[in-house]
């Protein structure tokens, strides 16, 4: 794919959909307990009309190793290593560090066919914890609203996603796409294409207006006598719960 434009549309696709899976789990980042949301069920995939793509992926060509063999791409249930080598590659050691050490791939797809949906599964987050506490302030009525000083604790993060390479961005996904379909079809979606949901959330999420004034906090009571437990799972394939969730 030689159009600099694609390679620039990909890129910034990807490039959102890491900050706004920051952005969405920064309660769990910065150490926030939250009870088990319920999940509703995915929202049947609107049929293509000529029953292929909207956006197709170019096909996958085998990497290249340091001496010159095509190295084909691993199974998905065992891209972990593989896959957390290429971010730290191209997003810096401090993005990778964030996420989960298993199910990476399981849990980007499944967070991402989440994300247009009112509440998110913590069982399904592809990132860790970060060491800092999250911080409030109080508004007018002694609300309690979100900290102007937590969107200085994403700086150093949303610089080493701003600056990344595009090409790389791109290539990553592109090389990896088919264990990113592979992913979504046992999600649930056999005859559909991952990337055409990927487009169709970045859209929902560019349509979604920014919040005017500061951002209330709700308090949500955790009873630690008995474990709350969803009604509902998310939609996420059984082998990806193989160890929980990642750094805690």
């Amino acid at each position: 794919m030689d159009d600099p434009d694609l390679k620039l549309l990909f890129g910034v696709i990807i490039l959102i959909v890491f900050g706004v899976v920051g952005w969405t789990y920064r309660d769990q980042l910065f150490g926030e307990p939250e009870p088990e949301p319920v999940i509703a069920a995915p929202a049947p995939v609107e049929p293509v009309a000529d029953g292929g793509p909207q956006h197709p992926m170019p096909e996958t060509t085998p990497a290249m190793s340091s001496s010159g063999e095509l190295v084909p791409l691993p199974a998905l249930d065992d891209s972990d290593a593989y896959f957390l080598l290429e971010i730290a590659a191209t997003f810096g050691p401090a993005i990778e560090s964030l996420l989960v050490r298993e199910a990476v791939i399981d849990r980007l797809v499944t967070t991402v066919d989440n994300l247009p949906r009112s509440e998110l599964s913590e069982k399904i987050r592809p990132v860790g914890r970060l060491r800092e506490n999250f911080a409030t302030d109080v508004g007018d009525d002694d609300a309690i609203v979100l900290g102007i000083n937590n969107y200085v604790r994403y700086e150093a993060l949303v610089a080493q996603l701003y600056y990344a390479d595009l090409d790389k961005v791109y290539e990553t996904y592109r090389r990896y796409y088919p264990l990113f379909q592979k992913s979504y079809e046992r999600l649930g979606y056999p005859d559909a294409y991952f990337n055409d949901r990927l487009v169709e959330v970045i859209d929902h999420l560019v349509a979604t207006p920014l919040p005017e004034g500061p951002i209330v906090l709700v308090l949500s009571l955790i009873h630690i006598s008995e474990p709350t437990r969803p009604r509902r799972q998310s939609r996420m394939p059984s082998s990806a719960w193989k160890g929980g969730g990642g750094g805690g």
